[in-house]
Formats: structure tokens, C-alpha cells, sequence
């Protein structure tokens, strides 16, 4: 019979005490962390005062943005579009649509990036070329990359026999063509511009000319359309 009393007791005093800790989260007794009990929504654009209003060690940080949260990247860190080119909104959805976007690329025969910059854009563009079009492109542009010589892939064209312009390498860097295909899953707006400054300043006798500050904004103006 006591064995029977203590054991109903003991149920008792269990279910009581797993019924409380799981009452309502308003009042719990003690909650270790309670900014990541109770989330708040994050917003990068608001003001750090509210939150930090009655503590003394404001955070520098915040206190030199004016309070703002949203802060520059951390130094060494990957940054997004430091070039400031947007990507091409509208893709080709037909064969007509990319042949007219070709033929106006053409026409393009300076970069948007900085000609301040243009001996270091074409550096790294050399690199990028190296490392991503090489293969079958060939390091002379001449179509005899290593892929191509052992006869795996064939019909790569010599850049010296080619009509283009770095506004036509950077078209087909973006949208691929024939069997090439589009590269800009690998390298974003400003490097697959580098690459066809490159290709331009090295395999075209230098033609890869940046443009000035104002047609520069027209040039975007234009990839855009």
C-alpha cells in the first residue's frame, strides 16, 4: 500500500513539474540568452539607440554609423559588385533576341570600369583568362588550348581571325555562343569584363580601350537594354 502512495506521489510531483516548465514563455522564471529565446526580427537598416538606450558600452561601431547596424564588410571578406555594374537584367529568350543583343554589343568598343584602373583590370583579366578560358581558348588565343589538342573539342576560333569588340567577348562571356556556354555563373559583371579587356589589349593589338567617366554611364546604360 505505501509502495503504491509513493509511486502515484512521485507521477504526481513529475507531471507538476514538466506542466510548469512548459507554461507560457511570457513569464517564464529564468531564461539563459533571452535575445535568442525571444528572436527579434533583424533589421541591417535601423537605428541601434533603441536597443542599446540603457546600457553605457555602446558599441563603437553602430556609434559611428550614426547608429545604423548595417556596416561595411569585414576587411578580407568576399565583396559583392565592388564595381559597381549591375547585372544584365534581361536575358536573350530567343534565337532573335540574342543575335540583336550580339549586334549591339558589337558596337560596344569600351569597358564601363574605371580607366583609372585599366592596367590592373587587364592584369587580372590575364589571370581569370588563364585560369577559366585557357583550357580552350589556348594562353596565345589562337584556339589550341590543351582540351582542343588532345581532340576532345574542336572549332574553337583564333581570336586574330574574329571581328569583335570587348563589348562582343563580354556578350558572349554573359550569354555563351555556339557551343560555348555562358560564363557568368563563374565570373561576375566586372571580372567578365577584365577577361574581354584582356582578350582585346593581347590577341586584338591592344583595342580593349576603357571608356571615359561619361560614356562610361551610357555604355552601362546600354548593357542594360
Amino acid at each position: 500500500m505505501k509502495k503504491n502512495v509513493l509511486r502515484i506521489t512521485a507521477v504526481l510531483g513529475l507531471t507538476t513539474v514538466l506542466l510548469n516548465s512548459c507554461g507560457p514563455k511570457e513569464n517564464t522564471p529564468l531564461v539563459y540568452f533571452p535575445d535568442m529565446y525571444f528572436p527579434v526580427a533583424y533589421d541591417p537598416l535601423m537605428k541601434a539607440q533603441d536597443a542599446y538606450s540603457d546600457h553605457e558600452n555602446e558599441i563603437p561601431a553602430f556609434v559611428k554609423n550614426s547608429g545604423a547596424t548595417g556596416l561595411s564588410p569585414v576587411e578580407g571578406s568576399v565583396a559583392q559588385n565592388k564595381d559597381g555594374i549591375f547585372e544584365e537584367g534581361l536575358k536573350p529568350k530567343n534565337v532573335d533576341e540574342y543575335n540583336a543583343g550580339y549586334d549591339a554589343s558589337k558596337k560596344m568598343t569600351a569597358s564601363p570600369l574605371n580607366p583609372a584602373n585599366a592596367a590592373k583590370d587587364i592584369e587580372r583579366g590575364k589571370i581569370l583568362f588563364d585560369h577559366t578560358c585557357a583550357a580552350c581558348h589556348g594562353t596565345g588565343g589562337d584556339g589550341q588550348g590543351p582540351i582542343v589538342q588532345t581532340g576532345a573539342f574542336s572549332g574553337v576560333p583564333n581570336y586574330a581571325d574574329r571581328e569583335i569588340t570587348v563589348g562582343s567577348v563580354h556578350y558572349v562571356l554573359t550569354n555563351g555562343r555556339n557551343a560555348m556556354g555562358s560564363y557568368a555563373g563563374q565570373l561576375n559583371p566586372g571580372d567578365r569584363w577584365r577577361v574581354a579587356m584582356y582578350v582585346m589589349s593581347a590577341f586584338k593589338k591592344g583595342s580593349a580601350a576603357p571608356a571615359a567617366a561619361a560614356p562610361a554611364t551610357e555604355t552601362t546604360t546600354e548593357t542594360k537594354k
